[in-house]
């Protein structure tokens, strides 16, 4: 299918389809899946990318503020990188291709490539309404991942890590996850660039998780400063289960992470922690729509923002109690440190019930540094940059310690610190 461009589409439009001309000859799939990315990049064309008239994307001009798309995939010297958590299995996507270790203990996987290949990969690769330009994007340039299936009653003695590691290029990759009945198990989804170009990078995950079965999953997302990172993971909640949502972005030029949870088993439970750390001139857009569905279900989400120099982050919170979902608690904050005085964080937290019998609430807060704490830190002798550092690393450290796992936070704290130190 030859799409022809047109003079109302900006330059990063006209470089997305002309790469995807470009390219697919090459585009692994059958028939069906290519007749899906045809309509899928043929649905971008026509809408365009998003604008503040799409209410979901009000805060994030995505056509204004993605001003150039690499042309090529990229073709740096990437190697996997040591893990996140020592003794972790991890499987890498280098490069946006898998090219190494397909296999994990316990587990069934396989790679995303051969799914597109003979066509199994078809039904998954859609659109989540008309305003989802990461599905679009996805969707049309995906070329490799993993399929991962959990079997009923595993349990992990130590976390998986997904590693997606580029130098530049545009990578497109997918990770479809089925979690079993009963498992019990942390998974990291980890996003890391290596010194070289600047890189257009999407990822969606596909996440079912069964009946009874407790995951931690941990989105850590470090790209580089002038990378554009469109992140998007899609839940479906079981009976029983309980997942901890974990997301931590500390790098990127351009990021959007969308969170789609739907709540479809009774006595299920969600918990959201999120961590934005903002420096630069970034743009940080983190996006949650949560459906409860079902009665008997919970949900927390608590978000954390550290934003300097002159970057710019957004919360937007959907929480929705359909009508049949009694007895839902659910409850959303979001908390803000501006240091300094051209940081910008915009909140939009939301709740939508259609149920009697419930109890939502939500919350959101903006500030600097409270005087007094730092008044006590100085008045023992720390110097104020060093005490400064401090109250910022414990706002944030906070919700990471509610992970539990001694090494796994430690782990994390100490890319937080790390982060810090370069901005703080």
């Amino acid at each position: 299918m030859n799409i022809q461009t047109t003079s109302r589409l900006t330059a990063a439009e006209t470089a997305l389809i002309e790469a995807y001309n470009d390219q697919l000859g090459d585009l692994p799939g059958d028939g069906d899946v290519l007749a899906v990315r045809d309509r899928l990049l043929d649905d971008l064309k026509t809408a365009g990318l998003p604008t503040r008239r799409f209410e979901s994307w009000h805060y994030t001009d995505f056509k204004s503020l993605l001003r150039s798309v690499p042309t090529d995939l990229g073709s740096g010297n990437v190697e996997p990188l040591s893990p996140t958590v020592p003794g972790s299995a991890v499987l890498p996507v280098l490069q946006g291709s898998v090219t190494g270790k397909t296999s994990v203990d316990g587990l069934v996987v396989s790679r995303y490539a051969d799914s597109l290949a003979d066509g199994t990969a078809a039904a998954g690769l859609t659109a989540l309404g008309r305003d989802d330009a990461i599905g679009r994007i996805n969707g049309s340039f995906v070329r490799d991942g993993y399929v991962i299936e959990f079997p009923d009653g595993t349990e992990l003695d130590a976390p998986l890590e997904i590693q997606f590691v580029h130098a530049g290029g545009q990578i497109h990759s997918r990770l479809p996850v089925s979690f079993g009945a009963n498992v019990k198990a942390t998974v990291i989804e980890r996003h890391e660039a290596v010194p070289g170009a600047a890189a257009l990078v999407s990822s969606v995950s596909d996440v079912k998780i069964g009946k009874g079965a407790e995951v931690t999953w941990i989105i850590l997302q470090e790209q580089g400063t002038e990378d554009t990172h469109l992140g998007q993971i899609r839940v479906d909640l079981g009976a029983d289960a309980k997942l901890k949502l974990f997301v931590i972005n500390a790098g990127g030029k351009l990021v959007r992470q969308e969170l789609h949870v739907k709540v479809t088993g009774e006595g299920s439970d969600l918990v959201l922690r999120g961590i934005n750390l903002l420096g630069g001139d970034t743009h940080t857009d983190v996006t949650l729509a949560l459906g409860h569905n079902v009665p008997h279900t919970g949900s927390t989400e608590i978000v954390r923002n550290v934003v300097f120099d002159r970057a710019r982050g957004v919360f937007q919170g959907m929480i929705r109690v359909a009508p049949d979902a009694q007895k839902t608690d659910a409850r959303m904050a979001c908390n803000t440190l501006l240091m300094s005085d051209d940081a910008e964080f915009s909140v939009k937290p939301e709740l939508e019930i259609f149920a009697d019998d419930v109890q939502c609430g939500h919350g959101a807060t903006v500030a600097d540094i409270d005087a007094n704490h730092l008044y006590y830190m100085m008045a023992r002798g720390v110097p104020k940059n060093k005490a400064r550092a401090m109250l910022v690393n414990a706002f944030v450290a906070e919700i990471v310690e509610e992970l539990e796992d001694e090494t796994l936070v430690e782990a994390l704290e100490g890319v937080i610190s790390a982060w810090l130190e370069k901005h703080a």
